[in-house]
């Protein structure tokens, strides 16, 4: 199952963006395939991305829930299922792009190995009916030989960044894994709270053991911000390991999705600014009503008084004529 609706899908387009590149180019049709997969996914990012922003501003309503509560986690729980229903959030939805991509990264691992090994009958296997009849897939279905692994024509995404035996450094492999590392770590600041007070876990943790409560947002917040650190790491370690060709699809992934965020982080901002404009404005609209309802009422207390004093005047006028 795993094959047919997961591998299967992703072999064919990545097969015929290859063959669409004149002369074949694997790197350039992984690159294209990469940007399309991270396009697909923008609504599940944007609505992703809005729930991270929803989440850290009810963390004060979090940390109230837990004073009601007084350490009943029961209750706890049904007012915090509550909270996100009202607020429209889902937590495990930063989950599911994982669920999303993980997949995604596997199979193109299978998919990678089919097309290197130059196996005739599993191109072909893997190959929908209806895309065999293509001249370039034809082709290279009756000779697998000619699949170009390479991008540009001289990098080549079959290898790992470092072989240990003999040792050999592959410099491009290794400069995509420190890429993918410096992205992972980009994509991770922009949605990381920041840690105003300076604090750092140990210090949270002094506290609570001190008797102090800590505050659920803070800690998170540290959390996230250690995390941050730690994943580039992380990922380099894992990135050196695996052949250029995933490296290069994670690196590229990581680029779209720090330029996704972006773009989503300052679309919110300008809303932000364009609501709070038109808040000024109808503050302004109701201050500027005020006053000319209040110029009405002056004039129209003037025009009485006049009125009151200048007709008396008027009929003492007549009775002295």
């Amino acid at each position: 199952m795993f094959d047919t609706f997961i591998v299967q899908p992703i072999f064919n387009l990545l097969f015929v963006i290859y063959s669409l590149i004149p002369g074949g180019d694997f790197g350039v049709a992984l690159v294209i395939f990469t940007i399309l997969v991270r396009l697909l996914m923008w609504p599940l990012v944007k609505k992703q991305l809005h729930q991270v922003k929803a989440m850290r501003k009810m963390q004060p309503e979090l940390v109230k829930i837990k004073q009601l509560t007084k350490g009943d986690k029961r209750q706890e729980s049904l007012m915090m299922m509550e909270l996100y229903k009202k607020h429209d959030i889902n937590p495990f939805q930063s989950i599911i792009l994982l669920f999303i991509q993980l997949p995604i990264f596997i199979a193109l691992y299978q998919v990678i190995q089919i097309f290197i090994t130059h196996n005739s009958d599993k191109i072909s296997g893997f190959t929908y009916g209806f895309l065999k009849d293509i001249g370039p897939i034809h082709n290279l279905i009756a000779n697998p030989a000619n699949f170009n692994e390479k991008m540009l024509g001289f990098l080549d995404l079959t290898k790992h960044a470092i072989v240990s035996n003999p040792f050999t450094i592959d410099y491009f492999v290794l400069a995509l894994a420190i890429g993918a590392a410096v992205t992972q770590y980009l994509m991770s600041k922009q949605t990381t709270p920041a840690v105003s007070n300076g604090k750092k876990l140990r210090d949270i943790m002094n506290e609570a053991a001190d008797g102090k409560q800590a505050d659920q947002s803070e800690m998170n917040a540290v959390v996230m911000s250690n995390m941050t650190k730690f994943l580039p790491f992380m990922m380099f370690f894992i990135m050196i390991n695996l052949p250029g060709a995933l490296v290069l699809y994670y690196t590229i992934s990581n680029i779209v999705a720090v330029i996704q965020q972006g773009h989503i982080l300052k679309e919110d901002s300008e809303e932000m600014i364009e609501i709070a404009d038109r808040a000024t404005d109808q503050n302004q609209n109701k201050k500027a009503t005020a006053k000319a309802r209040e110029k009405q009422a002056t004039e129209a207390t003037i025009t009485r008084i006049v009125a009151k004093d200048t007709a008396p005047r008027s009929s003492k006028h007549k009775e002295k004529s």
